[in-house]
């Protein structure tokens, strides 16, 4: 059984996360700078089977694409051709960034870890794999 692999993705920078082998629960397993993001899941399908790729689509209160997409398709084009053979969907991710600072906050995280871009992405890349298991249940 393969895992899936959720991604939060950013100009910059990508937050990931993973779940177990038997797809029940959700962690964080790294950020990655967006150019390197497409070597790295290459690199990790390689260790690791994957069964489905999870793409944060970020979405405007009125349900219509954010201004992000166009950066977020073409990536998503890629890895489909570079790894055609595992499946990518998106999932919404509107207001993962807000409770993944809630999150940071309620587990007593310092001002200065909550301050960590990449670990907000990490997080919020959590949040979108967890709710994409939850909405298949």
């Amino acid at each position: 059984m393969g895992r899936i692999i959720a991604i939060d993705y950013g100009q910059k920078r990508c937050g990931l996360a993973v779940t177990d082998s038997l797809k029940l629960i959700a962690g964080g397993l790294t950020t990655v700078r967006s150019h390197e993001l497409l070597k790295y899941l290459v690199d990790y399908t390689k260790k690791e089977v994957v069964e489905r790729f999870i793409v944060g689509l970020p979405k405007q209160m009125n349900n219509q694409p954010s201004e992000s997409m166009k950066y977020i398709e073409p990536f998503v084009c890629l890895l489909q051709k570079t790894l055609p053979e595992i499946p990518v969907e998106y999932f919404d991710e509107r207001f993962t960034s807000v409770m993944a600072h809630q999150a940071m906050l309620e587990g007593g995280l310092k001002k200065k870890d909550r301050q960590n871009k990449a670990l907000v992405d990490e997080i919020s890349a959590v949040i979108i794999l967890q709710s994409y298991l939850e909405s298949k249940r």
